[in-house]
């Protein structure tokens, strides 16, 4: 059973290879965490479980910093499972302490830039599309008024997401502007996304593609009992062998918002032609490793620790 993580939990670390900070959820225990950590101090790494919310800036550090665990000195690598939710000045601190990490030439995976790109939706689906990789059409305005004349325009039916949010949660489905939602429920920003499936589809799939350092490390098939096909949503999880067009989608979408790991989803349209829907730079992977061969928290982490020590932060 998975205990509530404190603030620092050094447990068995043993005193040999690199110091790595690993962040998780506040107050909570975490499945992905645990194993992570277990692969990484089987690898010789001496693993801090803690959180950014304890973390401080200090200018009575010589390096500006407190992580809890490490004594004001830095670690060698910080593996990010979790940033969790807050008000905007706590995720803009918990961003800023892992701006200043990397800024301070700690290898971080995933650091803020890309974490910040892919948790945006209206910014991932921008660098997609400048990126020339096919999304569905997508609009995102503030205000109620300028989604009513928007789909007033393009009447056909959309999925309404929030701009921030994961696992499927807030997701909607609609047919005219009439149903829009109130802007509060909405956080005032409406990203909308046509609906590319065929109005009358009963057989509802798409992919997730976990890639890491560079490669397609394993991937599913999500068949949902209704149109949204989160796992976490009680979707079914199916094993499945990417073609090369799902891998060289999913990597160049991993690609465009620098993420060292992710996890890519795409759909095919009415046609047939692939998409890249999404992508989460923290992904959650047990219900992929519930029907995969491989190992992903232990090559997560041979890829993650093979990084700390041979590859330099990039500029």
């Amino acid at each position: 059973m998975n205990k509530p993580v404190t603030t620092t939990d050094l447990g068995d670390a043993t005193p040999r290879g690199p110091r790595i900070a690993l962040f998780v959820e506040d107050g909570a225990g975490d499945w992905h965490a645990r194993r992570l950590r277990k692969a990484m101090e089987a690898r010789g790494a001496r693993v801090v479980t803690t959180t950014l919310s304890a973390c401080a800036f200090d200018t009575s550090s010589p390096c500006g910093m407190d992580i809890p665990g490490f004594d004001g000195l830095l670690p060698d690598g910080v593996f990010v499972r979790s940033v969790s939710t807050g008000t905007l000045e706590q995720i803009t601190f918990r961003l800023g302490i892992l701006h200043a990490l990397r800024e301070s030439g700690v290898r971080v995976w995933n650091d803020a830039r890309s974490i910040e790109r892919c948790v945006d939706k209206s910014t991932a689906t921008f660098l997609f599309q400048k990126a020339g990789l096919p999304t569905p059409p997508t609009r995102v305005v503030e205000t109620r008024t300028r989604a009513h004349a928007h789909l007033d325009a393009d009447p056909r039916p959309f999925v309404l997401k929030p701009l921030f949010g994961s696992q499927g949660n807030g997701v909607r489905r609609a047919h005219s502007a009439d149903e829009l939602p109130p802007p509060e429920d909405v956080g005032h920003v409406y990203y909308m996304q046509h609906y590319i499936r065929a109005p009358d589809a009963t057989l509802f799939e798409d992919w997730r593609v976990f890639v890491c350092a560079g490669r397609v490390l394993s991937a599913m098939v999500r068949r949902g009992k209704t149109w949204i096909t989160n796992v976490h949503q009680g979707a079914e999880p199916v094993a499945h062998d990417p073609c090369d067009d799902m891998s060289r989608l999913a990597l160049a979408a991993a690609a465009v918002v620098g993420a060292d790991y992710a996890g890519v989803d795409l759909i095919r349209d009415q046609s047939g032609r692939l998409m890249v829907l999404e992508i989460n730079s923290n992904p959650a992977w047990k219900g992929l490793q519930s029907v995969s061969a491989t190992d992903i928290a232990d090559t997560l982490a041979a890829d993650f620790l093979a990084a700390v020590t041979q590859a330099p932060v990039p500029s």
